[in-house]
């Protein structure tokens, strides 16, 4: 059925370790689940310093955007979650790099700790190109 959401995959890179897609497309949104700074040959970035892990984690949710036939100019909302608030200058200045032009709502949320040690993980909200298009 056109109503039931669809699940959007990533050609190249791992499928997820868990139950769960790499995001979803449904009522003219896509939600896309969160991304550590996994390579896509599955090999983990979590012993690399900081911003190494937030560039692979971008590059990862660029993947998905992608493998949607989206672009960061899409993305509606991004949240980031962050090992140590001392790492969100850094988060800061990246983030803006990779993104460009995009300005999505965001919010970035402190917390103890991630999945095998990263410091860095990141999911989004992004509204389905041809929609955006459309208007």
């Amino acid at each position: 059925m056109a109503d039931d959401p669809r699940a959007i995959t990533v050609s190249g890179a791992q499928p997820p370790a868990g139950h769960y897609s790499p995001a979803v497309a449904h009522g003219g949104l896509i939600y896309v689940s969160g991304q550590l700074g996994m390579r896509p040959d599955g090999s983990h970035t979590s012993h690399l310093p900081f911003d190494d892990q937030v560039r692979q984690t971008l590059a990862n949710l660029l993947a998905v955007l992608a493998a949607a036939g989206a672009a960061p100019r899409h993305l509606v909302k991004v949240t980031a979650y962050l090992v140590g608030v001392e790492a969100w200058p850094r988060f800061n200045t990246i983030y803006a790099e990779v993104l460009g032009e995009a300005r999505p709502a965001r919010s970035v949320v402190p917390v103890p700790e991630l999945h095998h040690g990263y410091r860095v993980e990141i999911d989004a909200i992004v509204a389905a190109p041809q929609l955006v298009e459309e208007r």
